[in-house]
């Protein structure tokens, strides 16, 4: 083991952080836009109907076809990689967001239009609060999935934890394997824990027994 992290330590430290800021920065950027396009659908349902279906394709994409698409767009740059995982992990945010929002009770957007709330103000102060525990449940699939995206980055020569599971493969080295799969495991376990844990600070007790 000694002998591993003096020949390997550096790269895995490198590999690590280098993972750990793709999932952070797609995950960010598909967050952003999932807010703004639910929040848009679920005023115009019926488009969400054609866009919903259309977006959800891209899921059915395997992911080393699509980052080499992009790679024979934009060539070997880490925006390659953070675009083609800003598409995949929108899907899981964006459709949980149009569903917890057009499932607002309509008889609380009523009781906010008689405080005398603007549609702006109902939509951040009551509809998003209350949809506040479908969009989180989205969060976080959508940053476990991208967790073991970001492996294909190494395919691409990009970096990431995928560098060790791509290498140990071909060397047949399976604690190359095991040094790239371990700590994208603990990535993704940590990221669920601190999902849930921030979900259960933002969301009353109540609404999450309601949601459950």
């Amino acid at each position: 083991m000694g002998n591993f992290f003096s020949l390997y330590g550096d790269r895995l430290v490198t590999a690590i952080w280098t993972h750990f800021l793709y999932v952070i920065v797609s995950v960010a950027i598909a967050l952003v836009i999932a807010l703004i396009f639910g929040a848009l659908l679920s005023r115009r349902p019926g488009w969400a109907t054609v866009i919903l279906p259309f977006i959800s394709v891209f899921q059915t994409i395997p992911g080393i076809v699509f980052i080499g698409v992009l790679f024979l767009i934009l060539g070997i740059k880490p925006v390659t990689v953070i675009i083609a995982l800003s598409i995949y992990a929108i899907f899981p945010i964006l459709k949980n967001t149009y569903v917890g929002l057009v499932e607002v009770q309509e008889q609380y957007k009523e009781a906010a239009r008689g405080c005398g709330m603007s549609s702006i103000q109902i939509l951040f102060r009551v509809e998003f609060p209350l949809a506040l525990p479908s969009i989180m449940s989205g969060l976080r699939m959508s940053t476990v999935y991208t967790v073991s995206w970001a492996v294909l980055a190494a395919m691409i020569g990009l970096g990431g934890l995928g560098d060790f599971i791509y290498s140990g493969v071909s060397s047949n080295n399976n604690t190359l394997i095991i040094a790239g799969a371990i700590p994208a495991a603990i990535m993704a376990v940590g990221f669920s824990w601190l999902i849930d844990g921030v979900r259960k600070l933002l969301i009353p007790k109540q609404i999450r027994r309601d949601v459950k």
